[in-house]
């Protein structure tokens, strides 16, 4: 029998794949507090900077007070100013290394095996986690998070493909999904962690300590029967399938399960052939172009959900409750995922794509909504609303990705899409710390006027050197600028063009992350349904059963069957 027939037999879903499933999908939270960790220990409160000599930091340091009740990497370290750019710093190396980790990790796992890639890298992220909240200086937490998102990269792929591997194919989108509703739901957990534990040391070490409880329910774990069988393993894999067959409670199908050699696979004697791998997802006819359109999908996925989620931070209110928000609305994407994807006319591909689009065209709206609006429909309302449907898409990539590819180069095809992915993980925390960033031109400000375009023109008369003056509100006027409902243009006679300035102010600039996003999340959609439909199809084990007619096209028209 083959492997998806020996699953029909032993449970596809059977009570102890269940006890499997719940304790990879459980890890979610703890992969979430890592993920976020930054967001709140590296949160920016209210200071105010008494006149002084500021010319270098340490004279800074005497001249800072903090008006705000609130215990970060900030406060102790005095990340302000010229300094300032370190938080987002401490971000974007997680995400390096998560980058990097998926590179590296991925392939490996599909060479050695899942269960010593997962648990070495679930280890080590452990005990860098404990490096992070008892860092002495800034250089080491740096450090800590870099080689803590290394060890995620790899661990958390594994983890995803173990949730899909243990049981049938019937069930991979239901798994899958599970896994990512649960990482939404440890969002939100850390934000209520963070409001009940304000060090941030104390709250990194709450964050990561269930990491020890994980590490030692997941060394039980057994080793991937698909792996083993596209691996040529296929004694190996007919053990594990009987130890699973026990466990389910069904003792009399574990002596009949027989599996015949995997087609293509690479036979254990054979000591000349290392099989597919990392190389083969850009050589391979079918994978190339398959591979370069997913990785820019997941590039798109995770610049537009992490940036909406770490925006979290820049806004007003209570931080920790945005921080919980932004977590809790995923929830509802998921049961919607799972009704669309599974149906005949929408499929996959479709329902990715709608998402993605949707939610660069929410990204869109909210440019044009001032924050000041209706309680109901405003810009932060439309900006969760984006995250709801990027959620809804990053979902459905995770478990399409995982059926586009075969298993036995499965975790390598997810590590470059992922590498791909942690790019816009590293752009992520910059993206909304544009709105932090200093006037280029020293203006005066008034938080009533809202510009409509990201970039604007700056004139100045011809015979002075100053701007020229709102009649309304005296404020520099600009061209096409909105102030006060009513719309203003430069008169021509008057003016004359100097120069052009890109102009980084405050209520024009609070746009810009919204525009970056609304333009990814729409390519990225456009650019899916360039891939083919998976749903009813067959799972290929092999590189060689991607030469079946089903699989060899890159654009397809129809559903699967």
């Amino acid at each position: 029998m083959d492997l998806e027939e020996a699953f029909q037999l032993v449970g596809e879903f059977g009570s102890y794949q269940k006890q499997m499933v719940l304790v990879l999908v459980l890890l979610q939270v703890y992969m979430a507090c890592q993920s976020m960790l930054i967001v709140l220990i590296g949160a920016i409160p209210e200071y105010h900077i008494e006149q002084g000599d500021h010319s270098n930091h340490e004279e800074l340091i005497k001249h800072v007070t903090f008006t705000e009740d609130v215990n970060s990497i900030v406060t102790e370290w005095f990340l302000l100013k010229q300094q300032s750019y370190k938080v987002s710093l401490a971000g974007s190396l997680f995400f390096a290394g998560v980058l990097i980790g998926n590179v590296f990790f991925g392939p490996l796992s599909d060479k050695i095996g899942r269960k010593p890639v997962f648990l070495t890298a679930l280890f080590f992220e452990v005990v860098f986690g404990y490096a992070t909240a008892f860092a002495p200086s800034y250089e080491v937490f740096a450090l800590s998070r870099l080689l803590v998102g290394l060890m995620n990269g790899g661990m958390s792929l594994v983890c995803f493909v173990l949730t899909q591997e243990y049981v049938g194919k019937a069930y991979w989108a239901m798994t899958g999904t599970l896994t990512n509703m649960t990482f939404a739901v440890g969002i939100a957990l850390f934000g209520a962690l963070g409001y009940y534990i304000r060090p941030w040391r104390t709250l990194a070490t709450a964050a990561n300590s269930p990491g020890v409880l994980f590490f030692l329910l997941c060394v039980t774990l057994p080793e991937s029967p698909r792996w083993l069988y596209s691996r040529g393993y296929t004694e190996k894999a007919e053990e594990v399938l009987q130890y699973i067959a026990v466990r389910n409670g069904n003792s009399n199908a574990a002596a009949k399960v027989k599996l015949r050699m995997c087609p293509g696979s690479v036979k254990t004697g054979n000591q000349g052939n290392n099989g597919p791998g990392f190389l083969d997802l850009f050589t391979h006819t079918v994978l190339r172009w398959r591979t370069v359109v997913l990785m820019y999908v997941w590039y798109s996925c995770s610049l537009v959900y992490y940036g909406l989620t770490m925006n979290a931070s820049e806004d007003s209110g209570n931080r920790y409750f945005s921080v919980a928000m932004y977590g809790l609305v995923e929830l509802p994407a998921y049961p919607l995922c799972i009704y669309f994807i599974n149906k005949q006319w929408a499929g996959r591909r479709k329902t990715m794509a709608s998402f993605l689009a949707l939610a660069g065209l929410s990204c869109l709206c909210t440019m044009l909504v001032p924050v000041t609006a209706g309680a109901l429909f405003n810009a932060t309302s439309l900006a969760l609303l984006g995250k709801l449907l990027v959620s809804a898409a990053f979902n459905i990539v995770y478990v399409y990705t995982t059926e586009l590819y075969p298993t036995a180069v499965r975790n390598a095809g997810l590590g470059v899409c992922s590498m791909s992915c942690r790019v816009g993980g590293i752009l992520a925390p910059f993206v909304p710390s544009m709105v932090r960033q200093q006037n280029i031109i020293n203006m005066t400000r008034d938080k009533n006027h809202q510009s409509f375009f990201v970039f604007t023109i700056v004139f100045k008369y011809e015979d002075h050197f100053g701007l020229s003056k709102c009649s309304n509100c005296g404020k520099p006027k600009f061209c096409f600028a909105f102030c006060h409902n009513v719309w203003y243009s430069f008169e021509p006679l008057k003016l004359k063009l100097c120069f052009v300035c890109y102009v980084f102010q405050r209520e024009l600039h609070t746009s810009m992350p919204f525009l970056v996003f609304c333009l990814s999340g729409i390519s990225a959609g456009c650019l899916g349904l360039l891939l083919p439909e998976t749903l009813n199809k067959p799972v290929t084990e092999t590189l060689d059963e991607l030469s079946s007619p089903a699989y060899h096209r890159i654009v397809e028209t129809k559903v699967g069957s």
